[in-house]
């Protein structure tokens, strides 16, 4: 194996494809970044047997002998991106599994394990969809993070793709909030598919779509419940989870007796405030919302976030409130979680007393809303 890359692309295509390495994984192989020389091209693939996520990306390079190799991925992402922007030459000691690397007057020698001990990665072939790039993206970041973290509950560690007629639906939850989000296909789906997707794959595949990205193409799952994303060059192949999500609509309040719309700045800035104190207190946040006293007076709402041995914080906001008083405690994190990755102006809180779940819309945009469950004082 023999080859010459760019410093640059060398060192993108490793920091993308090194985010599936596990951090321990039970064969030492796995540690490693696979490369192997493909038509002119060099492929760099990492696999995450844990999670079931596999990323594999192809840059452009000179191959005089082909060949394949894995890498130590820490090792070799961090002498790639140490060397000066220029030429890289790579040439493998098939008998020691030595990669040679090379560029200016700097030489390296990393050693590697045999490609054949790497496991397959699922690649190419599979485009059953294509969905517009910035909207898949703008799904996927306003709905994953909504999903749990732990495995106490492994189907809310998912995020559910629905596709039905022309439409893509996205929903995850954590068991104290649930984000859902739905977005428009080109193409028609006769018969419902709902997969469950692990929130870090799909994480992945947000992270891979740049501003020059037009479409993602989307493999349906095979045989082996695996569905693939491909992004340009690159190509993320996620494991579904074999567990069923709950019927999240059962969650989504059917009226309300409040409406409060606000300006999701303020009401940000706010929150965060509140939410120095409201840490000591499991991130306690009270929102007392008042509607008007008066034809020309607005409506206020107040957040406080309290610590028994820190303080406590006061803000009140102008809102134009329809409805009801009301004076209910919210987990102050997720709002603020919330209101940092939408991009609107303005928000509407929508609530049916204390002691039911909240939920927060941009206004003026029906496909998205956040349902977020009440904490008792």
């Amino acid at each position: 194996m023999r080859l010459s890359v760019l410093q640059t692309n060398l060192a993108k295509g490793l920091s993308i494809v090194s985010r599936a390495v596990e951090s321990r994984p039970q064969m030492p192989v796995l540690n490693n970044v696979l490369l192997r020389t493909e038509d002119s091209r060099l492929k760099l693939a990492a696999v995450n047997l844990s999670l079931g996520l596999g990323i594999t990306c192809w840059i452009g390079a000179n191959v005089d002998i082909e060949g394949a190799v894995t890498l130590p991925a820490k090792t070799f992402n961090e002498l790639i991106n140490n060397l000066s922007n220029d030429r890289v030459d790579l040439n493998l000691d098939t008998a020691t599994q030595t990669m040679h690397v090379r560029c200016g007057a700097n030489k390296g020698n990393i050693k590697g394990i045999d490609a054949h001990e790497f496991p397959p990665v699922t690649e190419g072939g599979r485009s059953d969809l294509t969905v517009d790039a910035a909207t898949l993206k703008n799904m996927i970041t306003q709905v994953s993070f909504a999903a749990a973290t732990d495995d106490h509950r492994p189907a809310l560690t998912g995020v559910l793709v629905q596709f039905e007629g022309d439409k893509i639906t996205m929903a995850a939850a954590d068991g104290y909030r649930l984000a859902v989000h739905t977005g428009d296909l080109e193409q028609k789906f006769d018969k419902p598919i709902k997969l469950l997707i692990p929130a870090r794959s799909l994480a992945e595949v947000a992270r891979a779509i740049q501003d020059d990205t037009d479409v993602v193409q989307i493999g349906l799952p095979d045989e082996r419940d695996i569905v693939l994303f491909t992004v340009g060059a690159i190509e993320i192949s996620a494991q579904l989870l074999d567990h069923k999500f709950p019927p999240f609509e059962n969650v989504i309040p059917k009226d309300y007796s409040t409406s409060t719309t606000m300006y999701r700045s303020d009401l940000l800035s706010a929150c965060q405030r509140a939410e120095i104190f409201a840490r000591d207190n499991a991130f306690t946040g009270r929102l007392y919302v008042k509607p008007p006293t008066g034809p020309s007076m607005p409506g206020e709402v107040t957040i406080i976030g309290k610590s028994q041995e820190r303080g406590d914080n006061e803000g009140i906001l102008d809102a134009s409130v329809e409805g009801e008083p009301v004076d209910i405690s919210f987990n102050i994190k997720y709002l603020i979680d919330v209101l940092r990755i939408l991009p609107d102006e303005q928000v509407v809180l929508q609530s049916k007393g204390p002691a039911n779940p909240g939920v927060l819309r941009a206004v003026g945009r029906e496909n998205y809303l956040y349902v977020i469950m009440p904490m008792s004082r």
